[in-house]
């Protein structure tokens, strides 16, 4: 079996986040959300994967390699706009051939991995074409929809419906053979003007093709918008491994599990987990609270921080206090000192601000 992860977008709902990174490369618990599902298809023994990159794929390529890292052996396919999923089946028909395939969107994130249902596939009765993820959704007019029979069987899939039949909701991994080929070359541009799986699904389904479902009992997020990284990156830290690599004064307390790297110090601070400091960051006078990933190179200083995420080499200075937010890498949020006592702010595009009013 191989691998097609989709490593393209503009991940506009996470703007201004997106701006300066992929979507995919963002982390949660100090890791890139895509490399959770790397790690998940080595671990199912898929060897042989295809990344599709878009405008971001200098980033892309630089952070993956050539996936030695991960134990794969990694090919990148071009995409040269966001076409729909199914258009990346069709642009990677040559690297898939005959062989079974997983495709997998890299900014989904599910907890337990994919292992299972990529095993179930292999042991799949011959009739099965295709296997689609689903999970139960409060908001499914936002995500393909699976409409099943009383036996369990998928007889229907509609992208994005304003009147959703169900509340299954297509999560962003799908396992296929060649048959998927034909259908994809079949079906033409919706009204968004992109292949859509779904159609390709359903042109399967209208000829007949078993399509499997299962259900994703665990948890799963399409981690496409800030509130849903932030409880991405509550769940990734809830699995984190206690490590002290780096330095605890005796004027500070770690309690629960906490991860502090390399170079990392903590002087006179309580840092409370889950929780996790990246390599060279500092934590001076401040409080690090449950929930909150603190990257690489950064300083927090007289400050306290909870149920967030701070990116690589960011400043936050006698903050009272930061609870919820996202900041992105290199910023810098300081208490402004001198008069008049007004807030001072450089706000890019598309960014979110909320101030406490006392």
């Amino acid at each position: 079996m191989k691998g097609l992860v989709l490593s393209g977008g503009t991940g506009s709902r996470l703007r201004p986040i997106t701006y300066t990174s992929a979507k995919q490369l963002v982390p949660i618990a100090n890791k890139p959300i895509l490399f959770y599902g790397l790690e998940s298809l080595a671990r199912a023994g898929v060897v042989e994967v295809a990344v599709v990159v878009g405008d971001t794929a200098p980033e892309v390529i630089a952070a993956l390699g050539d996936g030695s890292a991960f134990g794969l052996k990694l090919t990148y396919l071009h995409q040269s706009a966001p076409l729909g999923l199914a258009h990346c089946v069709r642009i990677a028909a040559e690297y898939l051939g005959d062989d079974d395939f997983v495709m997998y969107l890299g900014d989904n994130f599910i907890l337990n991995g994919v292992e299972q249902f990529i095993q179930s596939f292999r042991e799949r009765d011959a009739s099965v074409a295709a296997q689609i993820l689903l999970a139960k959704v409060s908001d499914p007019q936002r995500f393909g929809v699976a409409v099943l029979d009383e036996s369990g069987r998928v007889t229907k899939l509609i992208e994005k419906p304003k009147s959703p039949p169900s509340d299954l909701a297509l999560v962003g991994v799908y396992l296929f053979d060649k048959s998927i080929h034909a259908a994809v070359n079949a079906i033409d541009p919706s009204s968004r003007g992109e292949l859509e799986i779904t159609d390709a699904l359903d042109w399967l389904l209208d000829r007949g093709a078993n399509v499997r479902s299962a259900i994703v009992e665990g948890y799963w997020k399409d981690l496409g918008e800030p509130e849903a990284l932030l409880d991405g990156n509550r769940l990734a830290l809830d699995g984190v491994e206690p490590s002290l690599k780096g330095t605890v004064d005796s004027a500070s307390r770690v309690e629960g599990r906490v991860s502090i790297d390399e170079g990392a110090a903590i002087v006179n601070s309580l840092v409370r987990g889950p929780a996790i400091i990246g390599a060279g960051t500092r934590v001076v006078d401040s409080f690090i609270g449950p929930y909150t990933s603190v990257g690489p190179g950064c300083e927090i200083l007289q400050s306290e921080i909870e149920y967030s995420i701070v990116l690589a080499d960011s400043h936050v200075h006698d903050i009272v206090r930061l609870e919820g937010s996202i900041l992105g890498k290199g910023v810098r949020v300081t208490r402004r000192k001198v008069r008049p006592s007004a807030s001072r702010l450089v706000i890019g595009d598309n960014s979110v601000v909320e101030i406490h009013r006392s």
